[in-house]
């Protein structure tokens, strides 16, 4: 329903696997994996501004208040962003997604990708592992890792449309020797990455200052083995 076909066919499978292991980090960008007019549904509902709430991290805490925010210094804030709050029992496309990011047939194909059995069965709240996050001209998210004991695969997708060079908001890994892998949130390009390989510490670069009234959207999702 919500994959296109052509893209998690035996071929195509194989062709990621393969690209996963020659790429550092062990990465794949795929674009048109997901079936385009149900992002669009979701896209409409994400322009709702009553589901967004700001996100602040620093590198001691994760979801620090006001006050905790304030008494950071600049250079131990890594994360200041929307993220959506809709409620589960509302029931909407957008949230149906999630669930189907985090359903047997999303993390079967991921885990065919990885070579790796996924699982939610140890995970105590998949749900808050799957969510839709927005940048905006005043957001940012510093160079950080993903790895976590377990965690095997992570996955970003963007719901950008016409999105240009000029808006900023570029995903960017480390990568190997000097040679940062910069890639661009456009529509329904889906990232997937091994966050504890060589070169995955990553960031995203700044939006334009000058476009205040345009957000970066995307899917963060993260799966871990048994």
């Amino acid at each position: 329903m919500y994959l296109n076909d052509e893209s998690v066919n035996v071929p195509a499978l194989s062709r990621y696997r393969e690209s996963l292991s020659n790429s550092c980090p062990n990465h794949i960008v795929i674009d048109g994996l997901f079936d385009e007019d149900k992002l669009n549904e979701v896209v409409n509902i994400l322009q709702q501004e009553d589901y967004w709430q700001t996100q602040k991290h620093t590198y001691s805490a994760l979801y620090v208040d006001d006050n905790q925010w304030q008494q950071a210094s600049k250079d131990e804030r890594f994360v200041q962003r929307g993220i959506w709050q809709c409620d589960e029992l509302s029931g909407n496309n957008a949230q149906d997604f999630l669930s189907f990011l985090r359903g047997d047939e999303f993390m079967s194909v991921l885990s065919c990708i990885f070579n790796v059995q996924l699982t939610d069965i140890t995970v105590e709240d998949p749900a808050i592992n799957t969510n839709y996050f927005r940048l905006g001209a005043r957001d940012f998210v510093e160079q950080h890792a993903d790895d976590s004991p377990g965690r095997e695969v992570c996955m970003l997708l963007y719901l950008n449309k016409d999105w240009a060079e000029a808006d900023g908001g570029e995903l960017v890994f480390i990568g190997e020797d000097d040679a940062p892998v910069r890639i661009a949130p456009l529509f329904n390009r889906c990232v997937l990455f091994d966050p504890s390989s060589k070169g995955s510490e990553h960031w995203v670069e700044k939006m334009n200052p000058k476009n205040t009234e345009i957000y970066r959207y995307n899917i963060t999702s993260w799966y871990w083995s048994v």
